[in-house]
């Protein structure tokens, strides 16, 4: 039986471009924030455990996940880039997880049913251990990690996450096609208002 992913929520940046507002707190026009709708689509998907990692204004983001069944992590080093939250995420995996789904927390146009489609495509005896949606020819978010691959993604550092992983190990990848531009439309501007 393939193991179920985890799903670790990357919501602890600074949010340097929407200054001083956090884009991730920002409503939609229903009134939801940006990380609240987000976290719901994973919710919404066949991935758990859920995390979310903070960092930046980290009391503001778990208020607005109110009572959602998340675990939350806190990153202290979070201003440090965007591989101090993905660290934090990693350490706080359960030992039996199989693999993880990173997910940005300004990504809320991603479906559970894109989520569940990638994690369809994860099989370990098949040598599919990481998995990237496409839009078009773009590579977009989340990327699903099999756990051979989290003591790399632990040792990062400074402002990256783990493109650079993706291509020392190409023989692993399966790319997924899906129709869906929310794979590959993140929210790091002035258009965050409008998502």
């Amino acid at each position: 039986m393939i193991p179920r992913p985890a799903a670790i929520v990357l919501a602890a940046g600074l949010s340097r471009r929407m200054a001083p507002r956090n884009k991730l707190l920002l409503p939609d026009a229903h009134g939801t924030p940006m990380i609240a709708r987000t976290v719901d689509s994973v919710l919404s998907s066949r991935a758990r455990p859920v995390l979310v990692v903070t960092g930046h204004q980290g009391a503001e983001i778990k208020a607005a996940l109110g009572d959602r069944p998340v675990t939350i992590v806190p990153a202290p080093d979070y201003e440090s880039g965007l591989s101090a939250s993905l660290r934090a995420g990693i350490s706080a995996l359960p030992p039996d997880a199989g693999a993880a789904l990173i997910c940005l927390g300004d990504m809320p146009l991603v479906s559970a049913s894109d989520i569940d489609t990638l994690l369809d495509a994860y099989d370990e005896a098949e040598g599919r251990l990481i998995v990237v949606p496409l839009h078009g020819a773009k590579r977009g978010n989340p990327v699903l990690w099999d756990r051979r691959f989290f003591v790399a993604m632990a040792g990062m550092t400074g402002d990256q996450g783990a493109r650079k992983l993706i291509e020392l190990n190409l023989e692993y990848v399966a790319e997924i096609e899906l129709t869906s531009e929310g794979v590959v439309r993140d929210f790091d501007g002035p258009e965050a208002v409008l998502f």
